[in-house]
């Protein structure tokens, strides 16, 4: 039996403000529940309490079965971890320290090889056979093999920063659920998959026979894999909990039905507390003429007190407003021209043409290219003019390619960062960075940055430095930097990954208003619907274009060139 019981937890953040309030729920046996609720609720601290990297300041987390966390933000290795490194990180304690012990051995044995040091290689494996290494090795080249393509003795020492974020996502997912232990904890476990990978997802957890609690905010996911859904719910003194014992399908109803509850509760709450002031009001009046009425004013404040006391019910829930308002400007008519365009080693020479005002999806498998696509254009393209350079701080790498891609007159490129990484907003607090201003914003003051952080759901986050912040808080910073900057072409590397349902809702109708053009790379299958024209990176190196989203390139290839005259 596998169990994860949360209970009255509590946590506080460092400046004092209250993150987590009371929040109690229960994760059965084989349950596959969904863990939910707007950005900046607590749910990936709550999944690190759980996961024990945090400690909560109230209340406990009891569990049953060994326990395997999936982190958010497994893309962001940048050092020279190895897949070996990656795959330790979610193995067994026991393997985890053999594996180190071995390691340093070895880097002995290559510094000094006397007897001592041979000695102590030698336990060291003894070591690692101890505790089942071999057959984790072979257990690992299953993992890589199925989500790689290779086996484990060509993978192990590849840097996991060479591989796209959906194959970090798929080798740590692979190594997870073909693994022992019997509670998963997956902190956004879809972020970054292609839509062949989510589907996979959606059938690897509701296929397992693990106890599985998952971070997400694709709705066919939840829809197709959770059979419970945990939301938090913002408050004035935290987040709270309750629990939809059901599928996605009725969770919109069962909130609807909830909320009416709570406030109708509170209505009659409020009611009666209202008749009973009124009570010891008029018996108190009464009883300064009337000695005989001393005894039931007395009673009626003994009944107010202890109504009070028990205080009211549950209350409802603080619904969060986010207003994206993306303005954009006129540009020339054509804002993108490929002309046999070919990212080195990724594709084949294409040609494209992307007007003002065009609304473009670049879909495609991981290792495709479309982020490295997205990449040339927001550094300008070919041989950008000074009107062509990045909005902001941002140093992007540059990407080696053939033929030219060159923006159109007018149009200005503002990037959103599929990993967030963004050195030039590190270590400062929102108000720090709305303040100081660059060549593309104003600096603003303390009350004008309140308000735009307030649209946008940030403004009790307006102390909080930018690495501090969760990952849907992370992305909505960076979609109003591009409000700000007056940009004219939008390039949204995975924009709603991290952005919880109202967010991306938000900002799909400010993509709808905006002046200008957008280009998105994509794997959000409701997200996608937006969009009229989908440029497809195919597996084969074709690029072409589909009138309809194309998710398994395979398949529907060749009826899309041939429908769209290529």
């Amino acid at each position: 039996m596998a169990h994860v019981d949360v209970s009255e937890v509590d946590y506080f953040l460092p400046d004092g403000r209250q993150l987590l309030s009371g929040v109690s729920f229960r994760i059965g046996d084989g349950v596959k529940a969904a863990l939910i609720g707007p950005n900046g609720t607590g749910k990936t601290t709550l999944i690190k309490i759980i996961g024990g990297d945090l400690a909560a300041d109230e209340g406990a987390v009891t569990r049953s079965g060994s326990l395997g966390v999936m982190r958010q933000f497994i893309r962001q290795i940048g050092d020279e971890s190895t897949v070996r490194d990656l795959l330790l990180s979610v193995a067994a304690p026991a393997v985890r320290e053999a594996a180190r012990a071995l390691d340093a051995a070895e880097d002995a044995l290559i510094e000094n090889d006397d007897e001592a040091t041979q000695l102590a290689y030698a336990h060291a494996l003894t070591g690692w056979g101890d505790v089942g290494g071999y057959e984790v090795e072979a257990f690992w080249d299953n993992v890589t093999t199925a989500a790689l393509g290779i086996g484990f003795d060509r993978a192990k020492w590849r840097a996991v920063r060479t591989l796209s974020g959906g194959e970090q996502k798929r080798v740590v997912l692979e190594a997870l659920f073909a693994g022992p232990d019997e509670v998963l904890l997956l902190d956004e476990p879809d972020n970054y998959l292609d839509v062949p990978g989510k589907q996979w997802l959606e059938r690897t957890i509701a296929a397992s026979n693990k106890s599985v609690l998952f971070v997400s905010h694709d709705r066919e996911l939840i829809a197709n894999a959770a059979n419970r859904i945990v939301t938090l719910e913002p408050g004035v003194s935290g987040a709270t909990c309750w629990i939809h014992g059901g599928g996605f399908a009725g969770y919109q109803q069962a909130r609807e039905d909830r909320t009416a509850r709570l406030a109708e509760l509170r209505r009659r709450w409020d009611e009666e507390h209202a008749k009973l002031r009124a009570l010891v009001l008029r018996l108190r009046e009464k009883a300064k003429f009337n000695d005989g009425m001393a005894a039931r004013y007395h009673a009626a404040q003994t009944r107010l007190a202890k109504f009070e006391e028990a205080g009211p019910p549950e209350a409802v829930p603080v619904r969060q407003h986010v207003s994206v308002r993306l303005r954009g400007g006129r540009t020339g008519k054509r804002a993108l021209v490929c002309t046999r365009l070919e990212l080195t080693g990724l594709m084949r020479p294409f040609d494209a043409e992307i007007w003002y005002g065009d609304r473009v999806a670049v879909l495609g498998a991981n290792g495709s290219g479309k982020s490295h696509f997205l990449r040339l254009l927001a550094n300008g393209g070919t041989d950008p003019d000074i009107e062509h350079q990045p909005i902001g701080d941002l140093a992007l790498a540059p990407v080696a390619h053939t033929g030219t891609a060159a923006l159109g007159a007018r149009v200005r490129p503002g990037y959103f960062a599929q990993t967030h990484s963004r050195p030039d907003l590190a270590g400062r607090t929102l108000l720090e960075i709305l303040h100081t201003g660059n060549e593309h914003r104003d600096g603003m003051g303390r009350e004008a940055a309140s308000r735009v952080l307030d649209r946008y759901g940030l403004a009790r986050a307006a102390e909080q430095r930018f690495d501090d912040l969760s990952g849907g808080q992370q992305a909505r910073l960076q979609i109003l930097l591009l409000e700000l900057s007056g940009v004219t072409m939008l390039l949204l590397d995975e924009p709603t990954d991290n952005l919880d349902l109202h967010s991306a809702d938000a900002l799909e109708e400010a993509i709808a208003e905006f002046a200008g053009t957008v280009v998105t790379v994509t794997h959000d299958r409701w997200f996608a619907r937006a969009f009229d024209r989908f440029l497809v990176f195919g597996s084969d190196g074709v690029v072409y274009e589909s009138d309809t989203p194309i998710w398994d390139d395979g398949v529907r290839k060749h009826e899309a060139i041939a429908r769209m005259g290529r």
